[in-house]
């Protein structure tokens, strides 16, 4: 009969867990980002909010690569509650978006979809406001569905590819996996997992250099 000893045992279990791509496979590793409750403004509505011909104020790059965060904030109002000192994204997109957690979507009373940024099926609406204007943001509001960015060499060592839905194990002390992560492979992304403050606070991220662990999931 074979004994093992216990970091014999250890050595096995973690083996077979990193043929699975389970958390603490070495090479699986992805940062972690919690993305705050923002708003990207179209240039009309951008105009209307802060005044005409008006440029936003970069304050600092993201890691998104042209993505940065601005000086500016707003407001955001519904007949049941508001949040101020909202967060302004640039540059410009071609519709306005507002991001919010589902904790935020509660205190304004809404119940927006959870998506992926860009796609606005169904999205709830709410009143921006600005230090010069005041608008109805129609079909402009989402949860952001958790994902992950990566480039198409990324996409190649993580054995997955563009819409594949993932699992990201993240391993702290209130460790959480989270299921049906997206992920988006484009060559001007940076490696990095999105998730909103309601997942953070789930898993206990409070930012720093935290990292998940990608999981095939089939």
């Amino acid at each position: 009969m074979n004994y093992y000893s216990e970091n014999d045992i250890r050595q096995i279990v973690a083996d077979v867990l990193s043929r699975s791509g389970f958390n603490g496979a070495k090479g699986m590793e992805i940062p972690v980002e919690i993305s705050a409750r923002h708003v990207h403004l179209s240039k009309a509505d951008k105009e209307a909010l802060f005044g005409a011909g008006y440029t936003l104020t970069r304050k600092r790059d993201l890691s998104q690569p042209g993505q940065y965060l601005c000086e500016e904030r707003v407001k955001l109002v519904t007949a049941s509650g508001e949040i101020a000192n909202v967060a302004v994204l640039g540059p410009e997109r071609k519709q306005t978006q507002v991001e919010l957690s589902l904790t935020d979507a509660r205190i304004l009373g809404l119940k927006p979809p959870i998506r992926l940024s860009g796609d606005l099926r169904n999205a709830a609406d709410v009143m921006i406001i600005g230090p010069k204007g005041v608008i109805t943001a129609r079909g402009s509001v989402i949860v952001a569905k958790a994902h992950v960015h990566m480039t198409p060499e990324d996409a190649r060592k993580y054995g997955v590819e563009h819409g594949r839905s993932v699992n990201i194990r993240i391993g702290t002390e209130r460790s959480v996996t989270l299921n049906d992560v997206q992920v988006r492979v484009d060559k001007n992304f940076g490696l990095a997992v999105h998730i909103d403050y309601d997942e953070a606070n789930a898993a206990q991220v409070s930012g720093g250099n935290i990292v998940g662990c990608l999981q095939k999931n089939g």
